[in-house]
């Protein structure tokens, strides 16, 4: 499969995820051979299946859960059954934060068996998945859930995702990348433990990628219609800039 991202829902927090004002199917990467799938939230299986071109569950090497609230692991088991082929082949590995396994499990019990590993994640280890390697940077605090985000390092390409929480000190630097993915709930600064356009503008600014995408937009940032506020960006910036929306295939 040629190296690529596709956005199989950019749907943020609770409104959006639940009326299905976007879909709300996480991320699916493939980079170096190595096919992985980020935060398969509600539909995220059907919204696979129904990708063109097709998507095969069963080629995925992984799963990464970056926290345990339902609109990025509402379809963590079903995509963890189809990544080992209807449970008939023991394969693959999932990568959640502790608590997503033991304290208040989204991760069923009996379906923990049917993958060939499952690790818990944590800060200052490198998970290795073939060609590729993965950190997560530092854990994201004040967000209700044990919460990481992820980067990536190819052969070629390093992809940062960046996830829900507030803003850190050192998140910039510790998220550096040429690909950034960041979750932009809101488009005006609020009290809630997510990231705002503000956010994201510090980020890219900081970072300087090649490429920064905005997705899992809240009810506020959709109103604020993200595709002319990343063209703005963009020319603002120099750097391209992009509103991710559901179906969206970026070949690398």
């Amino acid at each position: 499969m040629a190296d690529l991202i596709k956005f199989l829902g950019t749907a943020g927090a609770r409104v959006v995820v639940s009326k299905q004002l976007r879909a709300s199917g996480g991320i699916w990467i493939s980079l170096d051979g190595v096919n992985l799938y980020i935060d398969p939230g509600p539909g995220a299986l059907v919204h696979t299946l129904k990708s063109r071109p097709r998507l095969d569950p069963a080629a995925l090497d992984a799963i990464l859960l970056s926290h345990r609230h339902l609109d990025h692991s509402g379809d963590i088991n079903v995509m963890i059954e189809a990544m080992t082929e209807g449970t008939f082949k023991k394969k693959g590995t999932v990568f959640a934060p502790a608590d997503a396994l033991d304290e208040d499990p989204v991760i069923l019990k009996y379906v923990r068996r049917y993958p060939e590993k499952i690790e818990k994640l944590k800060t200052g280890k490198t998970f290795k998945l073939k060609n590729l390697s993965f950190t997560c940077p530092i854990r994201h605090v004040h967000h209700g859930a044990e919460t990481y985000g992820f980067k990536i390092k190819g052969k070629q390409r390093t992809i940062s995702y960046i996830t829900d929480g507030k803003f850190l000190p050192g998140m910039a630097r510790a998220y550096k990348a040429d690909i950034i993915i960041v979750s932009v709930l809101m488009a005006e600064p609020f009290n809630l433990d997510h990231l705002c356009l503000d956010d994201f503008v510090k980020l890219v600014k900081a970072i300087k990628p090649k490429t920064a995408i905005m997705t899992h937009f809240g009810w506020r940032m959709l109103a604020a219609r993200p595709w002319e506020i990343a063209s703005r960006l963009s020319k603002e910036l120099k750097i391209e800039i992009i509103a991710a929306n559901d179906g969206m295939e970026i070949k690398l």
